[in-house]
């Protein structure tokens, strides 16, 4: 979701700068780079072991309030994002949309679309243990009823790639702020621009057949 399919990180960069200079600190591009995909509490952590001030619960609970905050006042999709899900659904394909975000932001986003694009949607709230562990992916695939060998997810940050290639499905990273390290099952892109369902399937069958 964030990162992937909507522009969030920018939201998260101005939650995370302003809360930082609350307390005195200068939020970083490091900074910024080590906290990109999560998941929350480690987050959290990360910001009280810099000021070491409150608690990590009242970092993540600052976070998600102000970003939910510019969630609800419009969201912006990823270049090409939005054209290629709704290719997608339109070809019938079931997607789910997983998230190391709290339910919260994950509803604002689902109601900022025009339609019901995803069949399924997990949260940080539906699972014990965050990416980059596989569970959301794995429990995803089991709410659609398929194969998680047989699914595509699309990832960005290093956390969430770590999740999908653990999973054992098929990857496309669209990394953002991090190298990727190939894997036999990952395909890796700059951008989902002008990429359509006839040259992403190109791009899996060649990949697959390797």
């Amino acid at each position: 979701m964030d990162g992937t399919l909507v522009d969030t990180e920018p939201y998260w960069l101005i939650a995370e700068t302003s809360l930082m200079a609350d307390f005195g600190y200068k939020w970083r591009i490091e900074d910024q780079k080590h906290c990109l995909g999560g998941p929350l509490p480690r987050v959290g952590a990360y910001m009280f072991d810099l000021v070491n001030s409150e608690s990590p619960e009242f970092f993540v609970r600052e976070l998600v309030q102000r970003v939910e905050s510019q969630f609800i006042a419009g969201l912006n999709f990823m270049p090409g994002a939005r054209e290629l899900m709704e290719e997608i659904y339109a070809a019938g394909i079931p997607m789910g949309l997983v998230s190391a975000s709290p339910r919260n932001l994950v509803d604002a986003t689902l109601n900022s679309l025009s339609s019901d694009y995803f069949s399924v949607s997990i949260s940080s709230n539906e699972v014990s243990v965050s990416k980059p562990n596989p569970e959301s992916y794995l429990k995803a695939a089991e709410a659609l009823g398929v194969v998680i060998s047989d699914c595509l997810i699309l990832e960005d940050s290093r956390p969430g790639i770590a999740a999908a290639q653990a999973s054992g499905a098929l990857v496309l990273a669209i990394p953002h702020l991090v190298e990727v390290a190939e894997h036999p099952r990952t395909l890796v892109v700059d951008s989902l621009v002008d990429l359509d369902l006839k040259n992403l399937a190109t791009m899996i069958h060649e990949r697959i057949s390797q």
